[in-house]
């Protein structure tokens, strides 16, 4: 059976969300990253990068949520545009998109927002512009059209759906209304009963809910290290 690596943050999430909508047998493995546990032997045998998620499937051996996703859509033959040339450059442009942009500005944003243990205004403007400029170019995207890629439903979405529908926390409650087109998508998918069941997995483990400084030092290592 897959074995699927996993914590509730928004990349995980993406690939539980594949996974309950194609109806895959898998079996979750909790990585509690503020208790370090993604910096064990046999986690960064699967995963040198030490982040979740991960899958092992049947032997093969998939990291990045982007990658997976792609994986497993081109292994199942679910939720892929129509295939054609264009659709296929339309589907990797936007997956590479959300994979060097959304997820990770919007990373960088929270941290900067909510978790770095010093204020630092020209960190947290440069974040803050590059995640709204991001969202700002989903949002004029999804303006001509429902869904991010064809007129199907596929992985891209469910990529844009797990960064988006976490706008409130990247950006502020305030920023929601700023992307009604994003709202929209994250709206339609929020309602699918995969992604209920996708944001409920976390519930059946026990994660370290404290950012207390045992966390700190498994999440932020650079707190520890001079490198500049």
């Amino acid at each position: 059976m897959l074995k699927f690596y996993f914590n509730g943050s928004p990349n995980p999430t993406k690939v539980a969300l594949f996974l309950e909508e194609a109806g895959l047998a898998y079996e979750p493995v909790a990585v509690d990253t503020r208790k370090g546990e993604q910096f064990r032997a046999e986690y960064l045998a699967i995963n040198p990068n030490a982040k979740v998620p991960a899958i092992v499937d049947d032997g093969v051996t998939v990291f990045d949520s982007n990658a997976i996703l792609l994986y497993l859509a081109e292994k199942t033959g679910k939720f892929l545009p129509a295939n054609t040339p264009a659709n296929r450059a339309e589907l990797l442009s936007w997956l590479m998109f959300a994979a060097t942009g959304v997820g990770p500005y919007s990373g960088q944003a929270v941290h900067f927002k909510h978790f770095a243990p010093e204020k630092i205004d020209y960190a947290h403007n440069r974040y803050q512009f590059e995640a709204q400029r991001h969202f700002g170019i989903l949002n004029d995207h999804l303006a001509k059209r429902r869904y991010m890629v064809g007129d199907t439903y596929t992985i891209v979405d469910m990529d844009v759906w797990g960064w988006a529908r976490m706008i409130p926390l990247v950006l502020g409650e305030e920023a929601v209304a700023k992307y009604p087109n994003v709202k929209r998508l994250v709206d339609e998918i929020m309602a699918r009963p995969a992604a209920a069941k996708a944001i409920a997995l976390k519930d059946n483990f026990k994660f370290k809910a404290e950012m207390d400084d045992e966390a700190r030092g498994n999440m932020f290592k650079h707190l520890k290290v001079k490198a500049a």
